[in-house]
């Protein structure tokens, strides 16, 4: 018997089997924490909008960001690991904003892949501020942006501490998202896939989304509400897309462009500040 390969082996199903452990802890404490009314995608906090976007509330909470260089392949960019808190809820899209939610605000539909109720895109992150500010005086408040970086991994893993939200097997993306395996290369009407626990759905793919960050190194060290350097060249995107591969639709990966470039695969996903009732 090859006793090298009899350790190999040993060191392997023993990681299988702590990978396994942390998954279905995560899941336990998701389902604990469901039980109480927070967090599962059945009794969700949501609020509409007068143009039709809906949201969830996104409770307060503390995760790991990024991606653990120990486990899996990735990105110099999505290290180091490191700790995180939320300290307000907020509410999140549960959907990227649509061509008709775009339209209703703007007057015209820039997308490349033309349809009602599928992402907008071909949008900078220029245009997604013009957006934001016009439906803000639409409705007389300045509660609509785009969410953090932090904010958005944190809404996007909804607990999960694996590569997907719903765990490693890259075998399930297709349930979750539209990506390069199964696209077609184009984008699909939001929502047809499965969402993450806390409701959101095609945070895997259709379109990587704008959010509000400048693009730049992560903290090491532990960090409350962080809104990303202070300055910078290029704003970040978030999530895969139809376009990317499986490896580039993980929670952890990043990518970033010039806040005036445009994209067929570029859109973005709406926050709204919870700190009063948006009603």
């Amino acid at each position: 018997m090859n006793v090298m390969h009899t350790e190999q082996q040993f060191k392997l199903n023993q990681e299988i089997i702590m990978r396994k452990a942390i998954v279905f802890f995560t899941v336990f404490i998701l389902l604990i924490v469901g039980a109480n009314g927070i967090c599962l995608a059945t009794d969700l906090d949501t609020y509409t909008n007068s143009i039709g976007i809906e949201f969830v509330l996104i409770p307060s909470g503390s995760f790991m960001m990024g991606r653990d260089p120990l486990l899996g392949q990735g990105w110099d960019d999505e290290i180091p690991l490191h700790r995180v808190t939320i300290s307000r809820s907020f509410y999140l899209g549960q959907y990227t904003v649509t061509q008709d939610q775009w339209t209703a605000v703007m007057g015209s539909n820039p997308s490349q892949y033309t349809g009602g109720n599928n992402p907008v895109e071909n949008v900078s992150w220029d245009d997604a501020q013009e957006f934001i500010g016009r439906l803000n005086a639409m409705e007389g408040h300045s509660r609509y942006r785009l969410p953090t970086e932090a904010e958005w991994e944190y809404a996007a893993r909804a607990g999960a501490t694996t590569a997907y939200c719903f765990g490693d097997d890259v075998n399930e993306l297709s349930n979750h998202a539209w990506f390069y395996g199964n696209s077609g290369n184009a984008t699909h009407p939001v929502g047809q896939k499965l969402p993450n626990a806390w409701g959101l759905y095609d945070v895997h793919g259709n379109v990587c989304e704008w959010v509000q960050d400048w693009y730049g190194e992560y903290a090491d060290n532990i960090e409350i509400d962080p809104n990303g350097v202070s300055e910078g060249s290029r704003r970040v995107l978030r999530g895969g897309s139809w376009y990317y591969d499986a490896a580039n639709c993980r929670l952890a990966y990043r990518l970033s462009d010039l806040p005036g470039n445009r994209g067929s695969r570029i859109g973005f996903r709406l926050a709204l500040s919870a700190e009063q009732s948006p009603e």
